[in-house]
């Protein structure tokens, strides 16, 4: 099974090349589709360098964004451009080891689940640079769960994965943060098999590029609500098997 990573990125210069010098070690059949989100740090020019000069050992596409639009768009951008049966989402920074994303796929390419999450509340000590944080994405969650009937820990994980049949029927809108929020009510909507998969999480701290912030967990909360009350199952493209 082929997989899409869909790297966002905004100035992320400082990290990138770690993260794809990561994915080195990743022994899975994969694309990896970094969509720089209007970047201004160098690291657009540095990523054309790196593919022109054929540097990874992988299939590395750049997509470029010429104004920011938000992780959402991006992401957006990135899954239309996914050519893999199965797509996952990496961010640019280093808070997830990408050498996880094949215990957090392994259930769709054994045909077990059509949607897999990497859950940090499965994990024994969860790490997170604010009580805050960790507070409102429990809460997030636990609001997910109880409106759309699904059990979920960690509905904004960086670690979504899909089976790219089924993520096409989603029609994704939000452009910011808040798409993990769209993601997540979608996969509950939709009814995909669904799992969570426990993974390590090295959280960094707003000094050293943390970008999400109170405004977007507000963000969150009036996206989840707009979405319970709006959502038709008529509106989605039907599963084709």
């Amino acid at each position: 099974m082929k997989v899409s990573i869909v790297i966002p990125s905004y100035n992320e210069m400082r990290t990138l090349p770690a993260v794809l010098e990561r994915l080195k070690d990743l022994r899975i059949d994969k694309e990896v589709l970094v969509v720089d989100d209007g970047s201004s740090d160098g690291s657009r020019e540095w990523l054309d360098g790196a593919i022109a000069e054929r540097r990874f050992p992988y299939e590395l596409r750049l997509i470029k964004h010429e104004r920011n639009r938000g992780k959402g768009g991006a992401l957006i951008t990135g899954f239309d451009a996914a050519a893999g049966e199965a797509v996952i989402v990496q961010d640019a920074d280093l808070e997830y080891d990408p050498l996880q994303i094949a215990e957090v796929v392994r259930p769709i390419a054994d045909g077990r689940a059509d949607a897999v999450f990497g859950s940090r509340m499965l994990s024994s000590g969860v790490r997170t640079y604010s009580r805050l944080y960790l507070a409102g994405n429990k809460f997030l969650s636990s609001l997910i769960s109880v409106l759309f009937g699904v059990r979920m820990t960690d509905s904004y994980t960086c670690y979504k994965a899909f089976r790219a049949a089924e993520l096409r029927r989603f029609g994704l809108v939000s452009t910011g943060f808040e798409i993990e929020a769209e993601l997540s009510c979608k996969t509950a909507f939709l009814g995909l098999r669904f799992l969570e998969v426990p993974i390590a999480y090295s959280p960094r701290s707003r000094e050293e590029g943390k970008k999400i912030d109170f405004s977007d967990a507000v963000k969150g909360v009036l996206g989840i609500l707009r979405l319970r009350l709006s959502l038709r199952r008529g509106a989605f493209p039907p599963r084709r098997d």
